[in-house]
Formats: structure tokens, sequence, C-alpha cells
């Protein structure tokens, strides 16, 4: 009908404030200090490697399979370590790592809860391997 008006909806979007914790993006520095508190908290507060206590300032992140072989920043492949141990694995892989110090093996598999699975299996082969060869 030529007399008719259309009618138009307006749709409403949600306003989104300025100051709000949801507009603001995570910087790179929030981010690693919310990864390193997760793997402190899954780790106990221990180095997975020697069993010490750790606290926050001498707390290092550990890639499991190193970045250099591959390895990813999954949370599956971080764990909490101290500087000497994680300075001793440098860019080891789990297998030859626990394979030279089946302790930290050891340690490993007791500490480091929230590793992924592949990675336990291969630490519990290596150290039973490095035990059956030194007996």
């Amino acid at each position: 009908m030529p007399g008719r008006q259309r009618h138009v909806h307006r749709v409403s979007l949600p306003r989104v404030d300025r100051f709000s914790r949801r507009a603001r993006p995570i910087h790179r520095a929030q981010a690693k200090r919310a990864v390193k508190r997760a793997a402190l908290r899954d780790c106990g507060r221990r180095c997975v490697y020697c069993g010490f206590g750790l606290e926050w300032e001498h707390a290092t992140l550990d890639h499991v399979w190193p970045v250099a072989h591959g390895g990813t920043g999954d949370p599956g492949n971080l764990v909490s370590a101290c500087g000497r141990c994680n300075r001793l694995k440098g860019d080891l892989l789990p297998y030859e790592f626990f394979a030279r110090f089946p302790w930290a093996g050891i340690n490993f598999l007791q500490f480091a809860r929230t590793v992924n699975r592949a990675l336990k299996r291969s630490a519990r082969r290596a150290v039973s391997l490095a035990c059956a060869a030194a007996a």
C-alpha cells in the first residue's frame, strides 16, 4: 500500500563499558603470570624435578617437550621448576633427561599432575629403563 510507512525494528546492542574487565585485552605479561601461577598450583608449589618447594620469585616455567624440538606452550607441556633443574634439563628430550637423572623422573612422576599422558608414559618408561640399567 502506498500510504503505509514501513516499521523499522531497532536492535539494541549490548553496551561495552570502556573500563570493564572484559573489554580490556590481556597483555602478554599478564598471561604469562597466569600460566606461571597455574603451573605452580598444579605442581604443588614444588620443582617437578628435584622436589624442593618453590616461591614465586625462584620458580621458572619449563617446557617438558622443549620448544627447540617442536614443543608448544600448552598447559599440558608446562611445569614449574627451579632455575638449577631447568638449566640442567636445557633442551634435552624428557626420556634423555630422565635416563641421565632417574631421580628427576621419579619426582616428575610424583609432582607433575597435569602433564599430558603421553609425556608421563614416556617418563615412566625412561625411569624404569634407567633404574634397570643401574641395577
